[in-house]
């Protein structure tokens, strides 16, 4: 048990080198100034997925440009510096087909490629991915209407009607790998979902609710599964951004004394209690596949088992 008092480490998409600086995303003479250093580098965004390049022995790597490259006249976010004091921005390009690939330079996924970055890519194209995604659907104020103007370095948007200002949104979420008495873990599938794939159950935290009270509800909600009320029968293991479109994971593992299940039908159509020799087996034979490294959900699991698990399900 007390292994599993410490905090998952090096959650694949909570990784990042580069120092944010918030306190120059409004000095426009130093944005100006970087944006014309040719040491700057550039990530072109486009729905969820950035231009990558792959290299030796599958290493992927994101195909950054030099700043000075890209039009003055585009709107570029910026990302932070590194410690050599190079400073990191992102190009939001409208569609893939107005960047075609090129040059060994590919469209990727963030959910496919997040687990091969480094540290420093990975954390450069998580933010960049978020940005972009709430840059493309928040172009509006929501008091009247106008459409707003890009402000801040891309990190809010300004109404220039009513003069109200706009910051990116994060939705927190609880995702919880629940345990009974016998050290069994709970995984569930959605009807929509392909067969094999299981995973950890989670869902949205709600205004006025704690995470705690969230995890509640959503296992009983998606499983009838009663989480119990002892003071160690909730444990915090981590979170990580999960930008599809701008959700916050807060990963757990919770404990019940009751392994009964009752699925909700809509959500989870099928929950399963497994041991960890049956999951062993099940993974192995190919009959259940677990979420991608890139997921909390997988390290939850893992960190259960005791070991990584053969098998991933895949989006592509």
């Amino acid at each position: 048990m007390d292994a599993d008092r410490h905090l998952l480490a090096n959650l694949v998409l909570a990784r990042g080198e580069v120092d944010r600086l918030a306190e120059r995303r409004a000095d426009a003479p130093w944005q100006a100034e970087r944006r014309r250093d040719p040491r700057s580098r550039v990530i072109r965004v486009c729905d969820g997925a950035a231009l990558v390049r792959t290299q030796q022995e599958a290493a992927v790597e994101l195909d950054l440009v030099p700043a000075p490259s890209v039009p003055e006249t585009a709107d570029l976010t910026f990302l932070g510096v590194d410690e050599a004091d190079v400073a990191y921005f992102a190009e939001h390009v409208g569609s893939r087909d107005d960047l075609p690939e090129f040059d060994g330079a590919s469209w990727s996924d963030l959910r496919m490629v997040g687990a091969a970055l480094d540290s420093r890519d990975a954390g450069l194209m998580v933010t960049a991915v978020a940005l972009d995604n709430w840059l493309r659907t928040h172009a509006r104020c929501p008091r009247c209407g106008a459409v707003t103007e890009f402000n801040a370095a891309g990190w809010s948007r300004r109404c220039p009607e009513d003069g109200s200002e706009h910051f990116p949104r994060t939705d927190p979420a609880v995702i919880v790998l629940v345990r009974d008495r016998d050290d069994r873990a709970l995984l569930g599938r959605q009807g929509r979902w392909a067969p094999g794939w299981f995973s950890t159950l989670a869902g949205f935290v709600e205004s006025g609710e704690s995470a705690e009270a969230a995890l509640r509800r959503e296992i009983h909600e998606e499983a009838g599964v009663v989480i119990a009320d002892g003071p160690d029968d909730i444990r915090y293991l981590g979170s990580q951004p999960w930008p599809f479109p701008c959700s916050l994971m807060l990963g757990y593992h919770a404990w019940t004394d009751d392994p009964a299940i009752d699925v909700d039908g809509d959500e989870i159509t099928e929950a399963r209690w497994f041991t960890r020799d049956e999951l062993a087996a099940a993974c192995a034979s190919g009959d259940v596949r677990l979420p991608p490294p890139v997921s909390i959900a997988r390290r939850l699991v893992e960190r259960w088992y005791g070991a990584e698990l053969p098998g991933t399900w895949s989006r592509a």
